[in-house]
C-alpha cells in the first residue's frame, strides 16, 4: 500500500473559461489523481447547478481519502464546482443570463456564456477518453438519494448505455431511469452533462444526494461510499473488509433493478398539500399519497399512486398548483 501512496498525488489547478470579455475571464477548479499503472479514468464533476453543494463536499473528501488508501491504477479527474456564478449567488442557473448550465452541453466556444463554460468542461473531460463520468447533483429538500440515468439514446449508442446501465446498478442506490416526458420545462435532457456524454459514446450517470440546501451527513457518507463502490467495481482501489455500501432501508425488491422515474400524478388543483407519505417509502397503486386542502381546511383532492413504486421525494413547497409536480417516485416495473 506505501508504494501505491508514493506513486500518487493529487493535484490541484484551476482552468480558464473565456466568457467573452477579457474583463470576465473565469476559472473552473480542477482536481487529479494518477497512478502510475494504466487503467479506468473516471470523472466526478459538482456543482453544476449552484444551489446544488454536496457533491463539492463529496469530491473533497474522496480525494482525501485517496490520498490515504492511494489508487492502485487508473486516473480520477474532477470539476467539484462547475458553476462558480450560481454558487456566489446561490441560484441553480448562471444568473447574469437565466441558463440553466445543465441544458447548455456539450457547449460552444463562441456561444452564450453558459455555452462557453460547458465546452471547457465538456472538451476538457472528452480529451481524456473517460470510463465513467459521474455527475453529482442534489434534488428537492425532502428527497433521499438515488442514482439516476438518461433515457435511452438509441441503437447508436447502446454500448455506452449499457456500461452505463451496468455502473449504475454497482453504485448500492436505487436507480432510477430519467423519461423526456417528465422534464416538464420543456428542456432538452440530452444537452444534460450526462446525456450529452452519452451521445458521444461516453458512460455517464447521476447520483442525486438527497435534498438542496442542506448538507446532511448521511447523504455525504452514502455518496462517497457509493462512488468507492464504483472504484472497487472497476479495481481501482481494494477495500480491505471487503464491504459494500447499500442502504441497508433498501428492499429486496429494488435491488438490481431499473425504476422508471415518474412524477405523476401532477397537482390537479390550487390549495395547501400534506403529504401522507415519506422519502424511501414503498408505496403500492392505489395507495393515498397526499391531501390538497383549501383555505376552509376542505380536502379538495387526494393525490393516489398511478403504480408500485418508491418515493423519491416531495416539493419543496406546500402550496399545490394545477398541473405542478408534487411528489416523485421511482415506478417499479412489472
Amino acid at each position: 500500500m506505501n508504494k501505491i501512496l508514493l506513486k500518487n498525488k493529487i493535484k490541484y489547478s484551476l482552468k480558464n473559461v473565456l466568457t467573452g470579455s477579457d474583463l470576465s475571464v473565469r476559472k473552473l477548479a480542477m482536481m487529479s489523481v494518477e497512478s502510475k499503472n494504466e487503467g479506468p479514468i473516471i470523472w466526478l464533476t459538482g456543482c453544476v447547478h449552484g444551489d446544488e453543494v454536496s457533491g463539492i463536499i463529496v469530491i473533497q473528501e474522496i480525494f482525501k481519502k485517496l490520498q490515504k488508501i492511494g489508487l492502485a491504477k487508473g486516473a480520477i479527474y474532477a470539476f467539484p464546482l462547475m458553476n462558480p456564478i450560481g454558487f456566489e449567488t446561490a441560484s441553480r442557473s448562471i444568473m447574469l443570463t437565466k441558463e440553466d448550465l445543465n441544458r447548455s452541453f456539450p457547449g460552444s466556444k463562441n456561444g452564450t456564456l453558459a455555452e462557453r463554460i460547458a465546452d471547457t468542461i465538456f472538451s476538457t473531460i472528452a480529451k481524456t477518453k473517460p470510463t465513467l463520468v459521474i455527475d453529482l447533483h442534489n434534488d428537492w429538500i425532502k428527497s433521499i438519494s438515488y442514482t439516476l440515468i438518461d433515457p435511452n439514446p438509441g441503437l447508436k449508442h447502446r454500448s455506452a448505455y449499457e456500461k452505463t446501465k451496468d455502473f449504475a446498478l454497482q453504485t448500492g442506490f436505487t436507480v432510477i431511469m430519467e423519461q423526456e416526458e417528465d422534464d416538464l420545462d420543456g428542456s432538452d435532457l440530452k444537452k444534460s452533462l450526462s446525456g450529452s456524454m452519452l451521445l458521444h459514446d461516453i458512460p455517464s450517470l447521476t447520483i442525486e444526494l438527497g435534498g438542496s440546501y442542506l448538507l446532511l451527513e448521511k447523504d455525504i457518507h452514502d455518496g462517497i461510499n457509493s462512488i468507492f463502490n464504483l472504484l472497487a467495481y472497476l479495481k481501482m482501489i481494494t477495500i480491505e473488509n471487503k464491504d459494500r455500501f447499500y442502504d441497508d432501508d433498501m428492499s429486496f425488491e429494488l435491488r438490481n433493478k431499473i425504476l422508471k422515474y415518474s412524477q405523476q400524478p401532477l397537482c390537479p388543483k390550487s390549495g395547501i398539500i400534506r403529504f401522507l407519505v415519506s422519502p424511501g417509502q414503498l408505496v403500492k397503486k392505489g395507495e393515498s399519497l397526499a391531501r390538497i386542502y383549501n383555505v376552509f381546511g376542505k380536502i379538495q383532492e387526494t393525490l393516489i399512486a398511478q403504480h408500485d413504486g418508491i418515493i423519491l421525494g416531495y416539493s419543496d413547497s406546500p402550496v399545490a398548483l394545477p398541473g405542478f409536480p408534487a411528489i416523485s417516485s421511482g415506478v417499479i416495473k412489472k
